[in-house]
C-alpha cells in the first residue's frame, strides 16, 4: 500500500522560509519521479518541482527557481522542499506526488496526469 505523507506546512511572513517533508512508504523509492505541486483556491493544481530519486534529473518552474530547492534522503525514503524568500502568492496547499520513472528522467513533471500517487497536502500561508 503506497503512502505519501506531507508535513511542515504553516504560516510564515513574507520573506520567510519553510521546509516541507514528504514521507514515502509502500514501494521502492529509488526508481520514482517525485514531484511537488500546489493549489490555491480557484486555481488548478500547479506542478513546480520534481526530482528523480535515483539522482541526476531535477526540474523547477520559473515561479520558484532560485527560491525553492527539492532534496531527498533516500535512506529515510523522504522528499524535502526547502522554500525561501516566500511571497504571498506562494500561499497554497502543497502536495507531493510519485510516478514510476522511465529511463531515470521525470517526463512531463508538471502535469498531474504524470503521477500515480499523491499525498494529502499541507497548507502553506504567507502573509
Amino acid at each position: 500500500h503506497v503512502q505519501l505523507v506531507e508535513s511542515g506546512g504553516g504560516a510564515v511572513q513574507t520573506g520567510g522560509s519553510l521546509k516541507l517533508s514528504c514521507a514515502v512508504s509502500g514501494y521502492l523509492y529509488a526508481q520514482y519521479c517525485m514531484g511537488w505541486f500546489r493549489q490555491s483556491p480557484g486555481n488548478q493544481r500547479e506542478g513546480f518541482a520534481a526530482i528523480y530519486t535515483g539522482g541526476g534529473d531535477e526540474h523547477y518552474a520559473e515561479s520558484v527557481k532560485g527560491r525553492f530547492t527539492i532534496s531527498q534522503d533516500n535512506a529515510k525514503n523522504t522528499l524535502f522542499l526547502q522554500m525561501n524568500s516566500l511571497k504571498p502568492e506562494d500561499t497554497a496547499v502543497y502536495y507531493c506526488a510519485a510516478a514510476r520513472s522511465s529511463g531515470g528522467l521525470c517526463y512531463s513533471y508538471s502535469a498531474t496526469s504524470t503521477y500515480t500517487y499523491w499525498g494529502q497536502g499541507t497548507q502553506v500561508t504567507v502573509s
